[in-house]
């Protein structure tokens, strides 16, 4: 692994991106930076970040056979990763909110973006980003936000964090063949936020629906099963889990 730590940055994952472009980089280049300064979460969304106490990295993959269609075993990987790594801190109530984000309670903790480079039917790389609440103790009043610190009351070291996501991921993505992928969801659909209990959800017209999440797709859709008893599929851009 080769680990590149920068001052500041805009986002890591562009950094990462531009520097993979112009140079021939190796499986698992890792940028980590002290400060980012527009660091990017799902759909656009800003992710604010006190600079030096958080994780703020971005690492690229090169899968060796991982199909398009089969692209979201990727965020199942990487969510799993930094699952593992925060379950042996003893972090309380872990779950993974689809697709990907890391809750503690009803608290986020960590986000993930990942942008995939494609190559005919395969992914050629991948470019991981994530974002993790490490000790920064207070975020400008937003709701449903923790840390390490604030849930564990300590302070933590981000590389020796870091180092521990990028080996647990290492240990993943070698099990992500197709014939080891049915596990991975399983173990994933496990550790789904409000798994198969009653929730609140807008769609995409912003209408309020009732459900409950029963996993996801092979194809990374989330399953809900309706008041009707009918079981639909959603994409990211389709639902919103309310609570």
């Amino acid at each position: 692994m080769q680990l590149i730590k920068l001052s500041a940055t805009d986002s890591t994952n562009a950094y990462l991106k531009d520097l993979m472009f112009n140079k021939n980089l190796g499986d698992f280049t890792v940028v980590m930076a002290h400060s980012q300064l527009k660091g990017r979460g799902q759909m656009g969304t800003n992710w604010l970040s006190e600079p030096g106490k958080n994780l703020t990295f971005s690492v690229l993959v090169k899968p060796q056979d991982i199909r398009v269609v089969d692209q979201f075993v990727l965020n199942i990987c990487v969510s799993l990763a930094i699952y593992e790594t925060l379950s042996q801190l003893q972090v309380p109530d872990l779950k993974i909110k689809w697709p990907n984000d890391i809750m503690s309670g009803h608290s986020k903790i960590c986000g993930i973006l990942i942008e995939n480079i494609l190559s005919g039917q395969h992914i050629q790389a991948s470019i991981i980003g994530i974002g993790l609440n490490v000790n920064q103790l207070t975020f400008n009043n937003l709701p449903n936000v923790s840390s390490l610190k604030l849930l564990l009351g300590r302070t933590f070291n981000l590389e020796e964090l870091l180092l521990s996501i990028v080996e647990n991921l290492k240990g993943l993505l070698g099990k992500s063949g197709e014939g080891q992928q049915k596990r991975l969801f399983e173990l994933y659909e496990t550790k789904l936020f409000r798994k198969d209990k009653p929730s609140t959800f807008t769609d995409q017209d912003n209408e309020m629906f009732m459900g409950f999440i029963k996993g996801v797709s092979s194809g990374g859709k989330l399953k809900i099963l309706m008041e009707d008893n009918i079981l639909k599929e959603f994409n990211l851009k389709e639902v919103k889990l309310l609570y």
